[in-house]
């Protein structure tokens, strides 16, 4: 008799959860995910967040504010070669990103003095 394989979660719900690639975003995913939204703002799609505060009100710029707010609703497929996925929520992912980014920015401040990173980071 054959034991019967626990099947893994197709729909990640946490970060724990992620067992295809790492547990945040490659610079892949970032890049595509930031394009994609920063054509359809620059193709007159609303923004998703408020852009009163945001300088310089480029499409590029807002799309990133907006990934690391997880305010997209999207999810990132993650494939195996042998055709096993994972669908991963940009807002769980967002998660991480946000620390890695206040983290630099601390830093930054502490070694360099610079008090915004975000002109720096995108």
């Amino acid at each position: 008799m054959a034991v019967k394989e626990q099947k893994k979660p197709v729909l990640v719900k946490s970060i724990q959860e992620i067992y295809i690639g790492p547990k945040r975003f490659t610079k892949y995913e970032k890049a595509r995910v930031v394009a994609a939204r920063a054509l359809q703002l620059a193709a007159g799609a609303p923004p998703l967040i408020d852009v009163s505060k945001i300088e310089p009100r480029d499409p590029v710029v807002i799309a990133y504010h907006e990934l690391l707010l997880g305010v997209l609703p999207l999810l990132i497929k993650r494939v195996k070669p042998n055709g096993e996925y994972q669908l991963i929520p940009v807002k769980i992912l967002a998660e991480v990103e946000k620390d890695r980014v206040s983290r630099l920015q601390a830093l930054a401040e502490e070694l360099f003095d610079v008090h915004d990173i975000m002109k720096y980071v995108i």
